[in-house]
């Protein structure tokens, strides 16, 4: 074996989207102006009455903040995020123990809120709307229901799927339902200057905004662009420029547009396979070797998005600009 020291292993908070790049105020928070004024309104209202905020629904595509709201929505407030996921709640029992913790005023973050079961559901409604947990103990016509009062709280909920949710649930988020919409060029250039200074690295604005125009107008994946050219740097001992920068994308298989490997060969499937269309979804799947439901809602948003699809009752169907942008 090697006698050679290991190296010292650290977290690099730097590299952690969650945590160092994440806004911590809303003056840092870029984009969604709207909606940032709303939750600031109703957040700065509960806070002066000394009430819980009314709950809340975000809802939009991944990567566009919905995390980083909740967090601030807790920060106005004064109070703890407690967070969990509908994925992670797998029992009655398990919501039970999660709205008892909770402590007066407490923020409950619940991600993927669409993936919650029915039977979770119906405890959560009268948690919700009156403050209680109803459970139900022992079986038969021995059973019983014990209704517990829980502390006043906020349910922040974020879904990428809204049209999962049930009708009842989204009724009880009272407070509001926000949409989180896709950033603009200019916003994400903003976003990428301050994450730039918080990694430590030297671009300038021209470059950031080469990396704006290539993340699908999502932050998340702006910062993930803006790392990986700070990691080839590093390794080649170099600057961030053009030259860097276009061999970083070259690896990562991104074109001008953002468009990835697959997006490209969804593109290329309906172009050259089915002379532009119409083809339908599951055809489209089995062509390219992807989920219908990856195409669906990760893909195909974004291609039209782009002007580069166009969703027909009988088909999908490219526009000219996707032939002369798979030709460059």
């Amino acid at each position: 074996m090697s006698d050679t020291p290991r190296p010292q292993i650290t977290r690099d908070d730097a590299s952690s989207l969650d945590k160092s790049l994440r806004p911590q105020t809303w003056e840092e928070y870029v984009g969604q102006t709207k909606t940032k004024e709303n939750l600031r309104i109703l957040l700065t209202a509960a806070r002066e009455r000394g009430h819980a905020a009314e709950h809340i629904l975000l809802y939009g595509p991944p990567g566009l903040g919905k995390t980083t709201l909740a967090n601030l929505v807790a920060k106005t407030l004064g109070t703890n995020m407690r967070i969990t996921s509908g994925p992670a709640i797998e029992r009655v029992g398990d919501l039970a123990a999660i709205l008892t913790n909770l402590s007066p005023g407490d923020v409950l973050f619940i991600d993927e809120i669409h993936r919650l079961s029915k039977s979770i559901e119906e405890v959560l409604y009268p948690a919700m709307e009156s403050g209680v947990l109803d459970i139900i103990i022992g079986k038969g016509p021995s059973a019983r229901t014990v209704q517990l009062e829980l502390p006043p709280f906020t349910l922040v909920a974020a879904t990428t799927r809204i049209s999962l949710l049930s009708s009842p649930l989204r009724s009880r988020f009272s407070g509001g339902t926000f949409r989180l919409d896709f950033y603009e060029t200019d916003e994400i250039a903003q976003i990428l200057k301050r994450s730039a200074g918080l990694l430590d690295v030297e671009v300038s604005d021209e470059l950031l905004a080469d990396i704006a125009k290539r993340c699908r107008a999502t932050p998340r994946t702006a910062n993930y662009l803006l790392k990986r050219c700070r990691d080839l740097a590093q390794l080649e001992n170099s600057a961030l420029t053009p030259e860097l920068l276009q061999k970083t994308f070259n690896l990562l298989d991104i074109d001008s547009l953002g468009l990835g490997k697959t997006d490209r060969a969804v593109l290329e499937v309906i172009a050259n396979k089915f002379n532009g269309g119409p083809v339908g979804l599951n055809t489209i799947a089995a062509a390219t070797g992807e989920e219908s439901s990856t195409i669906e809602d990760v893909i195909e948003p974004y291609l039209i998005r782009c002007g580069l699809l166009e969703r027909t009752p009988r088909g999908r169907v490219t526009s000219p600009e996707a032939y002369g942008h798979l030709n460059t």
